[in-house]
This record gives C-alpha cells, structure tokens and sequence, in this order.
C-alpha cells in the first residue's frame, strides 16, 4: 500500500512539473512569436544546466552577431592559457643591460588597474633595451568601423601597452592630463572629433565637465618617449631580443582583469588578453593564435564552429549561434567553481552592464554579459530560478530597429516568469 501511495506521489508530482513546464514554454512561446518579434532576427536557447534538458529552443543554431557576448569565448580562452597573474613582460639581462619585449600585457599603468609591477621592475634597471618587433597584429579588428577611431571603446591594440593606451582628461578644478606627456597636444575646442585620425592632437571642450577617455595613435617612437618620460631615463629601442633564455615577469592578477574586462565590457581588456594569450604559446604577438588555439584544442566540439575575428565582439564580421554560447557557458560552469564564474559575470540589478536590469525580488538572478551594437542586442549567462535551479541560456536579437531599452524590457519580462514558474 506505501509502495502504491509513493507511486501516486511522485506521479502527482511529475504531471504537475511537467504542465507548469509547458506552461511556461507556451508563455514565452507566445511573447516570442507575437507582432513584437515580427522584425527582427531572435534566438534564444535556455537549458537546465544539471539536467541538461533543453527548456526553450528557438533557432539556436542559426548564426547571429553577438557584439561582446563575444568577451565570452575571450574569458574562456583567457582562463584556459593564463596563469594566476598575467604575465607583464618577458626580459633577458646582459651585462648592463635589461633587454625587454611586451606580452601585450593591457596592466601596465592602466588608470583602472593600479598595478605597477612592470615599472617598479624597468625603474630599477639603469639601462633599459626595448624590443617591440614582436607584436604581429593589426592595431584594430578586422570589420571595425574605421571612424571609431576616436571613442574610447576603440583603442589600438599593440604589444606594449602604455596607459591603457588611452589619454583621460578630467575636469574639475581644473584639467588632469593622463598621461601628462600630452599636456601640450589638447586644443581648448568643442568639436566633432576628439583625436586627429592620424596624429595625437586632440580636442576637450574646458568647459564640460565630465571626464573623457581618448584612444591615443600608437607609435613605436611614442611607447619608447612614454616609458622615457615616466622612468626620467633613456630607453632604446632595438630589433631583436638577444640569445638566451627569455624569463618572463609576472604581474597583477589575471581574475581582476577578466572582471573587469567583463563587467564594464572593456573592449581594450579583451584584446589584449588574447595577445597575451598568444605570448604564452609563442613569441610572436597574434590574436588570431589564441583563437585558433582554443578552437581546435579545446572547442573542436562545438557543433556551429563561430567565425570570430576578435576578442571584444566590436567587428560585425563576428558569427556565433546561441548554442555555442550556450555550449561554453555549460564548459565555464562544469570547469570553474560557481563562486568564482559568477563574479566575473554582471549581476542582474546590481553591477555592470545590466546593473540597471533584471533586479531579483530578494536577490540577484541573472549572470549575464550583455552584447550590444547599433540594432543588435544579446544576452548570454546564468539564471537562478526561485526553486534553486540554475539555467543557462543565450538570447540573441539582432536587426531591430527599436530602442535597445525597449528589448530589454521584454527580455526582462520573459526572464521574470522563467524565474518564478521554473
């Protein structure tokens, strides 16, 4: 008799999961499918990360632009190619003198970083010998809008970057110049640009007050006279590194970048992590190794391979499904302890880019980055239902030609009710 109540039980239990499941696809399948979706292109996977049971399928093997839903697959590569601490740069001593090359490090000096590991380091050196022939890279993506030049979220890749490679003008008082080097080259203007496209002149508004972050032109003669002006000595530039084994300096943290390079969608931070990436697999300075790297060693499963060109999701060349997405979500969670994976993700209410979206009730239940480009907006990361479950899931609209806030508003919608009825 307990036997045939326990049955009873559970089967009770089973048909009332499984129609509040079908519930609730029907009610996403009815938002997805209403005149609001009419134009534009939308996927959307979203699988119970345990079970593995697909809940929601909507061409999830379609090909989207995933905008820096891409940093993504640049944190997994990151994670698996990095060390604890990044490494700053790679030197040889001889003699006198400190024989240096970069890694693509992006620490050095950066405004938001405070490490300064690798200066402490050039500063105790009298002489200083810096190779910077190793970077093999284009300084801007392949596919990125070629009039960005000047905004902040597009600064030049290179191999040794100094200051973020970013000149920061902030006003109070009066004007702080980061670096200082660039003192002279501000012109007092209001004007449709902030940089000349093909010289470091520059343009700041005295008046305005908020603080402005502009790409700098990067030089080879321009990274030699920055380190010369913050060490107060000569650096000399050479064309090879000297025979012998290179050593390698290690610096900040590598979690503290990829965080920030996530929360903030820092699209400086996620090109150069995989520059760095490449210093570990050789000595030339390539993006496109660390890609192809982990693309074949560890990604070859993936089922629609990605066409991805860079490592912040600027370019429009970029292809991903949400079932790739969804695929490394699923790897990051079965490899990285769920503590540390989620604070590298904005929280939903709380921090970064969805700071402002998908607040929980009591507490937070989105892990997500965000992608955004002109008319396209995705979604991809972790959901925490209010029975304890964890979901994971890309949602991905491309193509439409409303306000992205207005999206958001109806991503949240379907968000909230996968929270409460799953």
């Amino acid at each position: 008799m307990k036997k045939i109540v326990v049955i009873l039980l559970f089967s009770f239990l089973f048909i009332g999961c499984s129609s509040a499941r079908k519930s609730l696809v029907k009610k996403i399948d009815s938002s997805i499918n209403s005149d609001d979706y009419n134009n534009q292109f939308t996927g959307f996977l979203l699988v119970d990360i345990e079970s593995r049971d697909t809940i929601y399928n909507v061409n999830s093997t379609k090909y989207f632009t995933p905008a820096s839903n891409t940093k993504i697959f640049t944190l997994y590569t990151s994670l698996k190619l990095l060390p604890e601490r990044i490494p700053a740069l790679k030197y040889i001593e001889k003699k006198d003198t400190l024989f240096v090359e970069g890694t693509g490090d992006p620490s050095f000096l950066h405004p938001s970083l405070n490490d300064s590991t690798a200066f402490k380091f050039l500063e105790k050196h009298d002489n200083v010998a810096l190779h910077l022939d190793n970077f093999n890279d284009a300084k801007f993506g392949p596919g990125w809008s070629w009039d960005d030049y000047h905004y902040y979220y597009s600064a030049e890749r290179n191999g040794f970057p100094v200051f973020g490679n970013i000149l920061t003008i902030q006003n109070s008082d009066s004007l702080n110049i980061l670096p200082s080097f660039f003192q002279d080259s501000i012109i007092d203007k209001e004007y449709y640009i902030n940089r000349e496209l093909e010289q470091n002149t520059f343009y700041f508004n005295s008046t305005q007050k908020d603080t402005v972050e502009i790409p700098l032109m990067v030089q080879k003669g321009l990274t030699k006279n920055l380190l010369e002006n913050i060490l107060k000595k000569e650096v000399r530039l050479v064309s090879g590194m000297p025979s012998g084994e290179k050593k390698v300096l290690y610096g900040i943290q590598s979690d503290s970048v990829f965080r920030r390079m996530m929360e903030v969608s820092d699209n400086f931070l996620a090109e150069q992590l995989l520059i760095v990436g490449s210093s570990t697999l050789s000595d030339t300075l390539n993006s496109k190794k660390s890609r192809d790297f982990i693309l074949k060693n560890h990604l070859s499963g993936l089922r629609q391979p990605p066409r991805w060109v860079d490592g912040s999701g600027l370019s429009r060349y970029n292809l991903f499904t949400p079932e790739s997405m969804v695929h490394i979500l699923q790897k990051l969670y079965s490899e990285i302890p769920k503590e540390r994976l989620f604070q590298f993700f904005p929280t939903g209410g709380v921090s970064g880019t969805i700071e402002d979206w998908y607040a929980g009730n009591t507490k937070p239940y989105i892990y997500a980055k965000t992608g955004s480009l002109g008319n396209n907006h995705c979604l991809s990361g972790y959901l925490i239902t209010n029975s304890g479950k964890t979901l994971v899931f890309s949602f991905m609209n491309n193509h439409f030609m409303e306000s992205s806030s207005v999206i958001k508003e109806r991503m949240q919608t379907i968000f909230e009710e996968i929270r409460d009825n799953y």
